[in-house]
């Protein structure tokens, strides 16, 4: 159960371990990379990043649920968005309009997995070309099977937690 109210007071940090994530008064199941957690994350690895990590933004399928109520910026998701996962790419790790040349990430899928996620701040300041690209916290699969390298938990409880979170929130994930 998350208590939730629109925007965060204080910054709120989030915790990953041992297929938890727990938060100031909660915690609950959660998925990690299929490579496990690795302080050296390379592109490609499965590995979730191992360390502290600032919480950016939200995006959402408005076409799927509403708005959810956050302190963070919270983005509607479009059709034609990707996130760049080529190393040598100008754009690695960034968000982009579709239809683009290089290798990336759908980020409107069939699946429910990007419904609702959060932006994990990793690799972004600065971004190094091959350390990994599109960590996220997002939904967990029905089953909980290991992500590609992000953070995932139950919709509900993503969308209850996002009330928690504003400015300054982060997430260590450990192993």
């Amino acid at each position: 159960m998350v208590n939730s109210t629109r925007g965060a007071a204080a910054p709120v940090s989030l915790t990953y371990a041992a297929g938890r994530l727990s938060w100031p008064g909660g915690e609950t199941r959660a998925a990690c990379g299929r490579g496990g957690v690795r302080a050296a994350k390379r592109e490609g690895d499965g590995a979730s990043p191992e360390g502290t990590f600032p919480l950016l933004y939200g995006f959402y399928r408005a076409d799927r649920i509403a708005r959810p109520a956050s302190g963070l910026r919270m983005n509607p998701l479009q059709p034609d968005e990707g996130w760049v996962d080529d190393p040598k790419d100008p754009n690695y790790n960034r968000l982009v309009k579709l239809p683009y040349a290089a290798s990336h990430e759908n980020m409107w899928m069939a699946e429910p997995l990007y419904d609702l996620l959060v932006a994990i701040g990793y690799n972004t300041d600065p971004i190094v070309p091959g350390r990994g690209s599109a960590i996220f916290l997002h939904v967990a699969s029905a089953d909980f099977s290991p992500t590609a390298g992000c953070i995932a938990i139950e919709r509900s409880t993503l969308a209850a937690l996002l009330g928690l979170l504003g400015p300054g929130s982060t997430i260590t994930i450990r192993a």
